[in-house]
């Protein structure tokens, strides 16, 4: 099943406001919006399709929401105008996000607005998005030439689906801790509660929530989704269209390690960012679906890997990891949590993840098995039969 059946069977009747169509109220007129009852979704993006930006409206979604999801019209409604387009995928995407999620992600936003409000940052630069200040030469290379080769030069691939390259200049990570540590002394000084990063870790800080979502997004669109486009195709690489940016803390006096778990994403970039520290590996126990994220690990997936600062790994959200005791020192990590939301969406109705999932896989090599060696017992059951009857 896709998403143009799912979308054709409901015609909810929404206004948009925010997104002006030139005639000085914002709202969209009906006569103008395309009906998606008769212009269904593409399956696959158009990978030549120039989106719009949508940075600039005042919307529900993420404005790299829109921009992927705008690769998946039909033919028709790409050169549509802007406000046409909006309005026909928030009639979709209102469909698909639950009010009670549009409650929560609201009183979010109101949470996040109130510290930004009221948060002085230390170092502003960090709040936009500055390349050659933030990323080694190599890594900015590799992104520029944007090619399988390229990434491959600047990477290793310890195991497969693992990838770790230099990334980060010493001074960004230097710049990021500190920003770190001003904004969890106002949060101290004022005694402001804030969300902690996931329910694993009661230790570190949401960057989104005071004012770097912007630069993060950039990092996710124009740096980790090239990558992912060309390793992590099959759990929508192309496609990643959210984030959720964090630092994590360990240490004696923080968070000490982290349990076997899988990510909320489809594709994770984990870069250390200091400081002086012993222990605290990351180990890898291979990639599965939610159907058999229990599963046994064969020797083959089980791989250690070792932090070094201003050093990167990325890897699919569904690999299963977890990180050792920090058993000295103080490290402090920066987490991108990259998601799609078209592969979410086509994703609940699949049932084969093989392409990626090591139990899937084996499963179909099993059935595979079994199914060539039926086969091979009816061709000798038939040929014992054949030669009976030519005896006879």
């Amino acid at each position: 099943m896709s998403l143009d059946g799912a979308v054709e069977r409901s015609k909810p009747n929404h206004s948009v406001t925010g997104a002006g169509n030139g005639n000085g109220n914002g709202v969209v007129s009906s006569a103008s919006i395309p009906s998606y009852s008769t212009h269904r979704l593409r399956l696959n993006p158009n990978t030549d399709h120039k989106p719009d930006s949508y940075e600039d409206l005042q919307l529900e979604f993420s404005p790299l929401l829109f921009s992927s999801l705008e690769r998946y019209l039909p033919p028709s409604l790409l050169n549509v105008s802007r406000e046409s387009k909006v309005q026909y995928m928030r009639e979709i995407l209102l469909r698909y996000s639950p009010e009670g999620e549009r409650t929560r992600v609201q009183k979010h936003r109101e949470y996040r607005q109130k510290i930004i409000s009221n948060y002085q940052p230390l170092h502003r630069e960090l709040y936009t998005m500055h390349a050659a200040n933030f990323f080694v030469p190599s890594f900015l290379k590799a992104v520029n030439e944007c090619t399988e080769e390229s990434f491959r030069s600047i990477m290793t691939e310890p195991s497969p689906g693992v990838f770790a390259f230099e990334m980060l200049q010493p001074h960004f990570c230097e710049l990021l801790l500190a920003e770190v540590e001003n904004f969890e002394k106002w949060v101290h000084e004022t005694k402001f509660r804030i969300m902690r990063p996931n329910t694993m870790n009661k230790h570190g800080a949401v960057l989104d929530d005071f004012g770097l979502e912007t630069m993060l997004d950039k990092l996710m669109e124009d740096f980790v989704r090239p990558m992912s486009r060309v390793f992590f195709p099959e759990v929508g690489g192309s496609t990643l269209d959210s984030h959720h940016g964090f630092v994590v803390e360990y240490g004696l006096d923080r968070d000490v390690d982290l349990g076997f778990h899988v990510d909320d994403s489809e594709v994770t970039i984990n870069v250390c960012l200091g400081k002086q520290f012993s222990g605290g590996e990351l180990f890898f126990r291979g990639i599965r679906c939610e159907k058999h994220v229990n599963t046994e690990t064969l020797s083959e997936e089980i791989f250690d890997y070792s932090h070094v600062p201003g050093r990167a790994v990325l890897h699919r959200g569904r690999h299963r990891h977890g990180a050792r005791a920090t058993t000295s020192g103080h490290r402090i990590n920066l987490l991108l949590w990259c998601r799609s939301s078209v592969f979410r969406e086509l994703r609940k109705y699949q049932k084969d993840f093989s392409s990626w999932c090591g139990e899937c896989q084996r499963e179909k090599k099993e059935r595979q098995r079994q199914s060539i060696a039926n086969t091979k017992l009816e061709l000798l059951k038939r040929e014992g039969e054949a030669t009976k009857e030519a005896a006879s």
